[in-house]
């Protein structure tokens, strides 16, 4: 019998595409450094946080979503920025993957049970001092979320076929500094996906879809 092709943007070519990725989260050759190379920002001399995000893909059958989340607006540290669900991994975490997946559950409800961790994509250092291990999750549709306010205003979800579609990545900076910043933008209605975010999609776009 032949074998079916998944449909593009599915949550099953999303994972057949992640599967014959060799070494998918060995190096260090992803972050904020590649856009701007040099800036003194990246040498403050200050060793890297380890943090964690879930990149959760909806199995919405031919057609997934990204599900991100727009950090609350009272918070000190990025105030309103599009996210995914993730943080710092406490001492206590075994694993990113663990850390990912109680932050996310901590942050908008959503359980492990209705989560599939499939892997994890390399390391994002990013220019604020953290080191994020990106983790891939295939999420179960049909969950209901409880938003925790102290952290998180809103949660949406984002057509994987526009995150992946290089057309939509914009290249952008503001001064830090009196320095130049660079990094991507990906507007989506409303929603401005930018910054760490939008580098760990385009991460997401080189290593499984370019």
């Amino acid at each position: 019998m032949d074998q079916v092709t998944p449909a593009p943007f599915s949550s099953a070519d999303f994972r057949a595409r992640f599967a014959v990725q060799p070494d998918a989260h060995a190096g260090d050759d992803y972050g904020d450094h590649r856009f701007n190379p040099g800036h003194p920002r990246l040498n403050q001399g200050k060793a890297l946080r380890n943090a964690a995000v879930l990149i959760p893909v909806v199995d919405h059958e031919g057609d997934a979503t990204v599900l991100l989340t727009k950090r609350a607006e009272k918070l000190r540290s990025h105030s309103g920025q599009v996210a995914f669900p993730g943080g710092t991994i406490d001492p206590t975490d075994p694993s990113p993957e663990a850390a990912a997946l109680r932050e996310t559950f901590e942050e908008i409800g959503l359980g492990r049970d209705g989560i599939e961790i499939i892997g994890r994509m390399p390391d994002y250092v990013a220019g604020s001092g953290y080191r994020i291990a990106p983790v891939l999750g295939i999420v179960r549709p049909g969950f209901q979320l409880t938003l925790n306010a102290d952290e998180v205003d809103a949660a949406f979800e984002v057509p994987l076929r526009f995150l992946m579609d290089p057309a939509n990545h914009k290249r952008d900076s503001r001064m830090w500094n009196d320095l130049e910043w660079f990094f991507y933008d990906m507007p989506y209605g409303e929603r401005r996906i930018w910054g760490v975010t939008a580098g760990i999609i385009r991460t997401l776009y080189e290593r499984l879809y370019a």
